[in-house]
């Protein structure tokens, strides 16, 4: 691995620092079931934007979509008590804090993100939170990034982004950052796979591989 200090590391939620992507996949998998099956590969390899995107693509009829994103958000407000971070995520953020700038890239809506990071005592570890609902744009649109970056005051050679999807890899590639990809069990494409930094198999390593960075 090349020597590489970065000035801030910015990361993703879900499936990165809480462990909420199987209630994400069976809210999905809720939502779609009137309308057919689909498996979790296909429902996690379609992932990423605003909820409507996203369901549009699984659904051979978009007329479905409000009544389907009706049943995904009912599901999983009523689920969400269930979310958890990942081991010992609250102290491995405060030790990076401690040495670099942290920022937050997510998909999700604010409100329910504000409502994560309150719950688990995150939120003041990010210098910058941006959500599905601040921009027009959507990973892997990497305006999102590109924001954070200039409220963290670094450029993008001098930033590390963690995330668990291809939109994140894509996403953070197209702004020019070095970025960890977790995958977390799933085949990942190689078109993905060589476009990461770094692949690794679960938030914890992340989280330990951005500490040797900064450290």
């Amino acid at each position: 691995m090349t020597e590489f200090r970065p000035r801030a590391v910015v990361f993703d939620l879900d499936g990165t620092l809480v462990d909420s992507m199987p209630l994400v996949l069976a809210a999905v998998a809720h939502a779609l079931a009137p309308f057919g099956v689909r498996s979790p590969d296909e429902i996690l390899s379609n992932l990423g934007g605003p909820p409507a995107r996203f369901l549009g693509r699984l659904l051979t009829d978009a007329t479905h979509v409000p009544t389907a994103l009706e049943r995904m958000e009912s599901y999983h407000r009523d689920n969400a008590h269930v979310i958890e971070p990942v081991f010992d995520v609250g102290p491995r953020l405060a030790r990076l804090g401690a040495a670099a700038r942290l920022g937050l890239w997510t998909g999700r809506d604010r409100e329910s993100t504000l409502w994560l990071l309150e719950k688990h005592r995150l939120a003041s570890h990010f210098g910058m939170t941006l959500c599905g609902d601040d921009l027009d744009t959507h990973k892997p649109d990497p305006e999102g990034l590109h924001v954070i970056m200039r409220q963290l005051g670094v450029t993008p050679p001098e930033t590390l982004f963690v995330g668990d999807a291809d939109v994140d890899v894509l996403g953070g590639v197209a702004a020019g950052a070095r970025t960890i990809l977790i995958r977390s069990g799933r085949e990942v494409s190689p078109a993905i796979r060589t476009r990461a930094w770094q692949t690794v198999e679960t938030p914890g390593e992340a989280l330990d591989l951005a500490w040797r960075c900064v450290g």
